[in-house]
């Protein structure tokens, strides 16, 4: 095991930028570069450690960003390279690390190495993407499905055989079993680390190796509501194959030869907390990987917590953990958690809780400033899950709404024009500047609770223990270095008392939970800090 000597990222909270919808430079309505620099006061701020940015690469945009046409070029709609190294070097002038997503599951079928690839089957490249041939009928060679809906093959008459894609039939699925494909992904890496980034999150990373054989997926025979062809089966084959560590081993010691760099997988699917375990076991793999364990929660609860805290409890050899409760992918959990209970109220608590789990903390845009799910109708829908499945599934498009910088309407200042996707009404109101200075704002909050993360090594890196999650009630240690910290959770309509020690002190409480601790209105928390 590698002995770390630059940890930074280890209990950092990193915000995630989505740049479509973070700021507007050059007047067409989508957020970019300039815009990002223009608003980074903003994110350090926060005091956070540091950024991760989706993607900016070229891209036909049939999946924003997530079909790459080019890995080592900016799409135009976002900027330069240039725009680009001016990121860095002001993300660095303001002490933040920035790292940025990698897509390597997939490209885009516009990209150069699949249109090589489907020239013929003995060209250079004919072997870097999943090719297989018809079965006697026709018919795709196996019964695997796409996320997005539909088989997860489509046929190509230049080959006369079907390529794979476990998303739009525009993402080709890349043979990372090929050696090859896996240097040429390799040099990608190499190329962002030399213009001075700071780490990868890579993007659905258990997608990028396929079972050789392409056996069939067998039905999942567990109930439940089911949107998609995908959701009928157990993922077994298409994703999620035991060759994927030894990649992210080739990864991990290319970035140790820059120094502190920071790799995080995102793993979705039934086996995610599994995955999550091998990928980032040991010290030659992955730094830490987050799931979908929040992300997809429809309500909190002390059970959930509890659950979850428990498949991480810091044994040896065992990879660190990070968490977010809201990204691009899901609705944003001041919406998704509230409940009988305002978006307000559930904001602050979900916030309080996310900075007092052990791991990193993923802080997605909007978040600090407690914003709802928007309302986007369809009309204008651009998710092509969410057109596909509507009104089934309402995509991910309310949780993309541009970010409100100021009340001042139709656009919040996140641009002169028209956004990409609509500006919700009721986030005017929640907008930066209407927060900033508010002594009571979630905005100040958000900040507060940041900071005494960061102050706190029991918060940042110390271990967790439950010592109760029963029905409404939730309560676990943090401790490190001499210090013992009680979170105290009341995710119940009534209000609870939870004896502490005596000489316990009151660090931080939100939702009417300032006045003694261990007295939990409704739908509050507490941080205290116990006496040595």
């Amino acid at each position: 095991m590698r002995s770390a000597s630059n940890e930074w990222w280890r209990g950092a909270v990193l915000y995630q930028v989505y740049p479509r919808s973070f700021q507007d430079s050059d007047g067409d309505g989508v957020g970019d570069l300039q815009g990002l620099i223009r608003r980074l006061d903003h994110i350090a701020d926060l005091g956070v450690d540091g950024i991760w940015l989706s993607p900016v690469f070229a891209s036909p945009m049939k999946d924003f960003g997530y079909d790459v046409s080019d890995y080592c070029a900016i799409d135009p709609l976002f900027g330069t390279l240039d725009d680009f190294d001016a990121l860095v070097a002001e993300v660095h002038a303001r002490g933040l690390k920035l790292i940025i997503d990698q897509v390597y599951a997939h490209t885009s079928d516009a990209h150069d190495w699949f249109r090589a690839s489907r020239q013929d089957r003995t060209n250079d490249r004919a072997d870097w993407y999943v090719w297989a041939d018809a079965k006697a009928d026709g018919s795709p060679p196996n019964n695997w499905q796409s996320v997005f809906g539909g088989p997860a093959w489509t046929w190509d008459a230049r080959r006369g055989q079907y390529y794979m894609h476990n998303f739009l039939g525009s993402q080709p699925q890349l043979n990372v079993r090929n050696p090859v494909v896996q240097d040429a992904l390799l040099d990608v890496t190499r190329f962002w680390l030399d213009r001075g980034v700071d780490g990868f999150r890579l993007d659905a990373i258990n997608f990028a190796i396929h079972d050789a054989a392409l056996t069939d997926n067998p039905a999942d025979p567990r109930p439940g509501p089911r949107t998609r062809p995908f959701d009928f089966q157990l993922h077994l084959y298409n994703q999620s194959q035991p060759e994927i560590p030894a990649f992210l081993e080739r990864l991990r010691d290319l970035g140790e030869s820059y120094g502190d760099r920071f790799f995080v997988a995102e793993v979705v699917g039934d086996a995610a907390e599994a995955e999550m375990h091998a990928f980032t076991r040991g010290g030659d793999r992955l730094h830490s990987a987050y799931g979908f364990n929040y992300l997809y929660a429809r309500a909190l609860t002390a059970g959930r917590v509890a659950e979850t805290t428990g498949r991480w409890p810091g044994a040896d050899g065992e990879g660190w953990p990070a968490w977010t409760f809201s990204n691009h992918d899901t609705p944003r959990v001041a919406s998704r958690w509230a409940g009988t209970h305002d978006t307000g109220t559930t904001a602050r608590l979900a916030m309080l809780l996310l900075m007092t789990l052990r791991g990193n903390v993923f802080l997605y845009q909007g978040e600090e400033l407690g914003l709802p799910q928007a309302e986007v109708p369809f009309e204008r829908l651009v998710d092509p899950e969410a057109i596909a499945n509507w009104p089934m599934t309402l995509g991910r498009d309310g949780a993309r709404t541009p970010m409100p910088w100021t009340s001042d309407g139709p656009w919040g200042g996140f641009s002169e024009v028209e956004p990409w996707l609509p500006m919700d009404p009721r986030h005017l109101d929640l907008a930066v500047a209407a927060q900033t200075g508010g002594e009571h704002s979630m905005l100040t909050l958000t900040r507060h609770l940041i900071a005494l993360r960061k102050t706190r090594p029991a918060l940042t890196t110390g271990r967790m223990t439950i010592v109760e999650a029963d029905g409404p009630r939730l309560v676990f240690r943090r401790d490190a270095d001499g210090q013992a910290l009680l979170c105290l959770f009341n995710l119940g309509d009534s209000p609870i008392r939870i004896d502490v020690p005596d000489g316990a002190s009151l660090m931080a409480s939100v939702n009417g939970a300032e006045g003694t601790a261990g007295q939990l209105p409704a739908w509050s928390g507490q941080i205290v800090a116990l006496s040595s």
